[in-house]
């Protein structure tokens, strides 16, 4: 078993610019050692996305895409560095796929770094409280590995770049960002989203038709 963390992976992340399932993965290969997790993404060409998160991308488009007539929204903005990459074919199909993305996977923030200190933490006392009501009770050092893995899970449904691409589950979001900026040769990035849904939010009308065949067989029985 690797010696590492969640928080490792987060770190290794943050290093690189790559997704946590590979992060992970190098982590597992070079049994937890950092350096040699780093060195094992530049040589699988992986990280090389990251040598341009140092530049400025200023440019790109709002793309949005309306679902089942109208009952679904979603606006998106992907930057770049140049109005020439905005207008690529390439460029313009990543950022419908990405709307597609949060379209059918709602998710709620782009990255992990977006989710505010105080949602992790109420996410961590749920399980918690949850493994100390466990009628097989853990110690306290099990609890809290348990803890990172929920915390990870966690992220992967609420983080945009972190979930798993609805065309092809191999991949998540952040590994298509990588491929898109490899192919296309500028820093590309997510930088926010609004996703609404009709009705969203309202209090609905929920119709129960047993009680009112019910009080209908009533009301002619009187």
């Amino acid at each position: 078993m690797a010696n590492f963390t969640a928080k490792d992976i987060q770190t290794l992340r943050e290093r690189t610019g790559v997704g946590m399932m590979d992060c992970k993965n190098a982590l597992v290969e070079s049994d937890g050692d950092m350096d040699a997790a780093v060195e094992i993404l530049r040589k699988k060409g992986i990280a090389t996305a990251a040598k341009k998160a140092g530049r400025i991308a200023s440019q790109g488009i709002v793309h949005s895409y309306i679902h089942m007539g109208g009952k679904i929204g979603v606006l998106v903005e992907i930057n770049c560095e140049t109005d020439f990459v905005a207008n690529n074919a390439d460029f313009r199909e990543f950022a419908n796929n990405v709307a597609l993305q949060i379209c059918s996977m709602k998710p709620q923030y782009v990255a992990i770094s977006d989710v505010p200190a105080d949602v992790v933490e109420h996410e961590k006392a749920i399980y918690r409280e949850k493994a100390l009501n466990d009628p097989k009770p853990k110690p306290a050092a099990i609890i809290e590995k348990m803890l990172d893995g929920q915390i990870a899970k966690f992220f992967k449904e609420i983080c945009l770049l972190e979930q798993e691409y609805f065309r092809d589950d191999s991949k998540t979001i952040n590994q298509l960002l990588v491929e898109i900026t490899q192919t296309i040769g500028e820093k590309i990035s997510i930088r926010r989203f609004t996703r609404y849904e009709m009705g969203e939010g309202l209090e609905k009308k929920v119709d129960n038709f047993v009680d009112e065949i019910n009080a209908s067989v009533a009301s002619m029985q009187k």
